[in-house]
């Protein structure tokens, strides 16, 4: 950010009066441009056991596998953006929308919301960003071809959770290695379980589209 979009003078970095870190200023106007999070919506849809997955056509990830997902856009709420995503993506109409996980990626100024929701009919086809789309049992995830980190993470949750029959919504953060936890015993969990299941894009965080 170089310029002012009040006035367009040059903008610098520092902490304003009462604030307490360094922002964007503008020593012309006095006015202050905040930066913050980007929220991505996200959603598993299920139908009989099994879950929607879109294979990318777009980079970054090109080629990878993912759960429909992108940015929230402004005057939309997060279940009007898991359905809108669903549907852009992989032309699938979905219904029973539950939130599920959040997932905080500071390193890269990111939360991610995932939902749960069930498919409601099998009449879905690939859209403009996916190269195709298809509906996988637990054995058939593509584990080594998941574009995301956070992806990764939200199946292995899905699947654990499934087996108990308990779908809990939680909070989890992502680092920069790659790991999420919620508390030190989940941490270790993890590294445990991202040993089961790895994924060779630990550090591919960002979700684009």
């Amino acid at each position: 950010m170089n310029h002012c979009s009040n006035c367009g003078s040059s903008l610098v970095v520092t902490t304003p009066p009462g604030d307490d870190r360094p922002r964007f200023f503008c020593p012309a106007c006095n006015t202050v441009h905040y930066e913050n999070p980007r929220m991505v919506v996200g959603c598993i849809p299920e139908h009989n056991g099994r879950i929607l997955l879109c294979r990318r056509a777009i980079e970054p990830r090109l080629g990878l596998w993912t759960i429909p997902a992108g940015y929230l856009e402004n005057g939309e709420t997060v279940n009007a953006c898991a359905e809108r995503e669903a549907f852009e993506e992989a032309r699938a109409c979905l219904t029973d929308l539950s939130p599920y996980l959040l997932f905080n990626i500071c390193h890269i100024n990111q939360m991610y919301l995932m939902f749960r929701a069930r498919l409601t009919d099998l009449n879905f086809s690939a859209g403009s960003e996916s190269l195709e789309v298809s509906l996988f049992d637990e054995k058939q995830i593509p584990w080594n071809d998941l574009a995301f980190t956070v992806i990764t993470e939200t199946l292995r949750h899905y699947f654990k959770d499934r087996v108990s029959g308990r779908f809990t919504f939680d909070i989890f953060d992502i680092l920069p290695s790659g790991f999420a936890f919620s508390t030190p015993q989940e941490k270790r969990q993890s590294n445990d379980d991202l040993a089961e299941h790895p994924s060779p894009h630990a550090s591919q965080t960002v979700q684009m589209d």
